[in-house]
């Protein structure tokens, strides 16, 4: 049966499917519960470019600490974005605390359940304000993300590459979208995504789709979707310092609050990013000495390399901007990923 011509059994045999294996998920409500906007709209920006495997114990420690859009709205800068550390792509954490801020000012602390409003709010853009109205609300909103593009590229078969092929991929999958259970539709099809309708080796043969599915039928549903190529990322080039002083004190500086890793705290780094003239850190250390190795990092649209340069500190204050502090585990001090990896080398080249 073309699955153009069933949007209705579509959804019948996936929410058919998704009552029975639906994925138990810290965010998302009990059989017979009601959504919580807040946890819907935490996750679906935590789960931005990340996998759910990382973001499950993420977001249970925010939630411990900030269990309501308010508290988190209440919450200094520093706390959240030391608490998102790791998690990447820190501008999510500034338009969290941005859009958590918006909701208690202007819409006394209530998410609001129309889509457009939704999207309104910092942050929050066309995919996520219709999952929070379709999951957090059981408005009639269809999110297409990467697991719910998979699932309509192949039961549709469209054949056009991405990104050429994404409005073509939201018009069918709001074509299956039912008016009946919407949130737990767009759910079901994340889940069939993740667990079924896998990128390299999809598991047709269990699949409750593969009776509608076109590119099953055609013998193609593993080459689906097609993706144009990728450019080569251009790669940049910096350097890190790690200065320490005799009681084992690091120096250590936030970045400017814009730009990458805005906000975040991070070693000493020069020559990859807009930044100030490294001139003053230099000086932190009579003599630096080359650690003989590079840290690696891959940004959306570049690559990184960055020297590690080894001094001991001179006694002298710390430079404008930067100060010593004991580091410990640099993932709980609330280091970036990158510095993570730069300081545990820095550590053991020490």
């Amino acid at each position: 049966m073309p699955s153009t011509q069933a949007p209705s059994e579509i959804a019948d045999a996936l929410l058919a499917w998704y009552d029975r294996a639906r994925r138990d998920l810290p965010w998302r409500a009990k059989p017979g519960e009601i959504a919580d906007p807040y946890r819907v709209w935490l996750s679906e920006v935590m789960l931005q470019q990340t996998t759910v495997a990382a973001v499950g114990p993420r977001f249970q420690r925010f939630l411990a600490r900030w269990p309501t859009v308010r508290d988190l709205a209440a919450a200094p800068d520093d706390a959240v974005m030391a608490e998102w550390a790791g998690l990447g792509y820190y501008a999510r954490a500034r338009n969290l605390l941005k859009c958590a801020r918006t909701v208690t000012e202007r819409h006394d602390g209530a998410f609001p359940a129309d889509e457009a409003a939704l999207a309104a709010l910092p942050g929050v853009g066309a995919y996520t304000s219709a999952a929070i109205a379709a999951i957090a609300f059981n408005r009639i909103a269809t999110p297409v993300d990467g697991n719910i593009e998979r699932v309509t590229a192949r039961v549709f078969r469209i054949e056009t590459p991405l990104p050429q092929a994404k409005p073509a991929i939201k018009a069918a999958s709001v074509s299956m979208t039912p008016e009946d259970r919407p949130g737990d539709f767009a759910q079901a099809m994340m889940d069939l995504g993740a667990t079924v309708c896998l990128p390299r080796r999809p598991r047709c043969l269990v699949c409750p789709l593969a009776h509608f599915c076109a590119a099953l039928a055609a013998g193609v549903a593993a080459d689906l979707p097609l993706k144009a190529p990728k450019p080569e990322k251009p790669l940049r080039q910096g350097t890190v310092y790690w200065a320490t002083r005799p009681d084992g004190a690091v120096l250590l500086r936030r970045r400017a609050p814009k730009g990458l890793l805005g906000g975040m705290v991070e070693l000493p780094s020069f020559g990859w990013s807009d930044d100030d003239a490294p001139e003053a850190v230099r000086q932190a250390a009579p003599i630096w000495r080359d650690a003989g190795a590079t840290v690696g990092h891959v940004f959306t649209h570049f690559r990184l390399e960055l020297t590690l340069k080894l001094g001991e500190a001179n006694g002298k204050p710390a430079p404008d901007g930067c100060y010593f502090e004991r580091l410990g585990d640099p993932a709980a001090h609330g280091l970036p990923s990158l510095m993570q990896k730069a300081a545990r080398l820095a550590a053991k080249s020490g």
